[in-house]
C-alpha cells in the first residue's frame, strides 16, 4: 500500500493527521529516537564532567555545544540511520548507542569518549527519561496551551451571555432559571480546577542501572556517591527524581498525568453534550457555511457535527488514557516488557483529545445564542416560580407553603395570571407581595449573572 493519508490504519495518521501534526514531532517515533538521543548526550556530558571519572576528560564548550547539537539538530535522515542499525541489533536504544558512537569516533578529539556513551545504563535508564522529556514537551508546547485558548473562549462567552436568562432543566424538566453565561461559567471553572491540577503533577525519572540498585556504577568507580549525581543528573533535565524504582520507573507520575488528562477530558464530554442539547433546544444556532451538507436526504439540517466529533475523539482518548493509568505502574518483578509497547501509543491518546479540542473550539466558534427561543420557554414555564413563592411563604411563617404550591404547580401547567391570583392572596407584607408579583422566570435568576462574570 502506498504511504497516502487514505491507506492510513489510524485516523490521528489519516483524515485528522493535520490536527494532530503540532504533536507529531514530539510523540513520534522520530521523537522518541530524539528524546533518548538528549539523554544520552546530557549523560554523557554529565560523566565528562564529574572529576572522579578522570578516564573521560572534560568537555570544552565547543565540544558540548557540538555534542548537544546532535540532539537539537537530529534530522530524519539520523533517525533512518538508527532504525538501519535497529534491523540488526533488534534493540532501538542500543541503535541510538551506536549512532552517537558512529558520530563521536568520525571526530578525533571526541573519540575517546565513544565507550562513555550509555556508561553502566540500562535501557530504560534511557527511554524512561525519554519519555518524560515528551511528556513535558507536549503537555507545556502544544496540550496546555490549546486547552488555554479553550479556557479563554469559554470565559469571553461567559461574560458575553451572563444576563442571557434561560429554563433550567434538572432531570430533563424545567426547573429554576439560570442564564446561559453562568452554565459556561461552570464549565469555565472546573476546567481551569483540572487543568491547574495537571500542572501540578510532577513527572519523575531516574538512572539507577538494571535493577536501580547503581551495581554496574559502583563497581566501576565506588569513591563516587552515584545516588546524589544520578539526582543531580535527572532534576537537571527538569524532571523529578525518583530515588527508588526497579529496572524501570515505575511510571506512576505519568498515570496520574494521564488521569490529569482523562479529567479534563471528561469535563469537556459533559460541555459537549450539554451544548448539542441547547443546539437541540434551539437555544443556539450554529453559522452555515456555504457548500456546507448537514445530511444526505434532508436538506434543511446544521447538525453539532463539531461537538458530536469532539465527544467521540474524547472518548477514543479516555479509553486510551485509563488503559495507561492503569496498566502503566504495574510490571512483574524487576521488569516486563509489556509498559514498552504501551508507552508507544501515549502519543495517540493526546493526539485524539488535541483533535477534540480542535473541534470543540471550532465549534464554540459557530455558535449563536437565540434569546428568543429561551425567552419562549421561560414564558411557558411559569411554575418555576413555585420555588420562589414558597420560600418568601416560609419566611412570613404561612401554613405549609411547600405543600400549597405543590398542589398549585406540580404536574400541571401555570399561567402568569393564575400565580399572581395565588400570590394576590397570600397574607405577607406588601413589599414582598410587590416582588413577587413583578417577578417573572426570565429575571428569576439569582446571583447568576454576577457569578457567570466573576471566573
Amino acid at each position: 500500500m502506498s504511504e497516502h493519508r487514505l491507506t492510513a490504519l489510524s485516523p490521528v495518521d489519516g483524515r485528522y493527521a493535520a490536527k494532530a501534526d503540532p504533536l507529531r514531532p514530539i510523540f513520534s517515533e522520530f521523537g522518541l529516537i530524539r528524546a533518548r538521543v538528549t539523554v544520552e548526550i546530557e549523560w554523557l556530558i554529565a560523566l565528562a564532567a564529574e572529576p572522579a571519572i578522570v578516564e573521560l576528560a572534560a568537555f570544552n564548550d565547543q565540544q558540548i555545544a557540538w555534542l548537544r547539537a546532535l540532539a537539537s539538530d537530529f534530522s530524519l535522515t539520523d533517525a533512518a540511520r538508527v532504525k538501519d542499525i535497529e534491523r540488526t541489533t533488534n534493540h532501538d536504544v542500543k541503535a541510538v548507542e551506536y549512532v552517537i558512537k558512529e558520530r563521536l569516533l568520525a571526530v578525533p578529539a571526541l573519540s575517546a569518549a565513544a565507550e562513555f556513551v550509555h556508561f553502566a545504563c540500562t535501557s530504560e535508564d534511557i527511554n524512561n527519561l525519554a519519555y518524560a522529556l515528551m511528556l513535558v514537551e507536549g503537555c507545556t508546547k502544544v496540550m496546555w496551551p490549546v486547552t488555554t485558548e479553550l479556557l479563554t473562549k469559554l470565559r469571553v462567552m461567559a461574560h458575553d451571555m451572563a444576563e442571557l436568562a434561560m429554563l433550567a432543566r434538572t432531570h430533563g424538566q424545567p426547573a429554576s432559571p439560570t442564564t446561559l453565561g453562568k452554565e459556561l461559567a461552570n464549565v469555565l471553572h472546573r476546567l481551569a480546577w483540572q487543568l491547574a491540577q495537571m500542572r501540578e503533577i510532577a513527572i519523575p525519572g531516574k538512572i539507577n542501572g538494571a535493577v536501580g540498585n547503581y551495581n554496574a556504577h559502583v563497581v566501576a568507580y565506588p569513591e563516587l556517591d552515584w545516588h546524589a549525581f544520578a539526582q543531580r543528573f535527572v532534576e537537571s533535565l527538569g524532571l523529578d527524581w525518583n530515588p527508588y524504582t526497579t529496572q524501570i520507573e515505575p511510571h506512576d507520575g505519568i498515570a496520574e498525568l494521564c488521569d490529569a488528562q482523562r479529567r479534563i477530558n471528561t469535563v469537556l464530554i459533559d460541555l459537549c453534550r450539554d451544548i448539542w442539547g441547547y443546539v437541540a433546544l434551539g437555544y443556539f444556532s450554529q453559522t452555515v457555511r456555504a457548500g456546507e451538507v448537514g445530511s444526505s436526504t434532508m436538506p434543511h439540517k446544521v447538525n453539532p457535527i463539531d461537538f458530536e466529533n469532539a465527544e467521540g475523539n474524547l472518548g477514543i482518548a479516555n479509553a486510551l488514557l485509563g488503559h495507561f493509568s492503569e496498566k502503566l505502574p504495574i510490571s512483574r518483578w524487576q521488569r516486563d516488557l509489556t509498559d514498552s509497547t504501551v508507552l508507544r501509543a501515549l502519543g495517540t491518546a493526546f493526539a485524539h483529545s488535541l483533535i477534540a479540542l480542535d473541534a470543540l473550539q471550532r465549534g464554540l466558534n459557530k455558535l449563536h445564542p437565540n434569546p428568543s427561543r429561551m425567552a419562549a420557554d421561560l414564558d411557558g414555564s411559569w411554575e418555576v416560580l413555585g420555588e420562589a413563592v414558597q420560600t418568601v411563604m416560609r419566611r412570613y411563617g404561612l401554613p405549609e407553603p411547600y405543600e400549597q404550591l405543590k398542589a398549585l404547580t406540580r404536574g400541571v401547567g401555570i399561567s402568569r395570571d393564575s400565580l399572581r391570583e395565588f400570590i394576590a392572596g397570600l397574607a405577607i407584607p406588601r413589599d414582598a407581595k410587590e416582588r413577587l408579583l413583578a417577578l417573572t422566570p426570565a429575571r428569576y435568576t439569582g446571583l447568576a449573572a454576577d457569578l457567570a462574570r466573576e471566573d
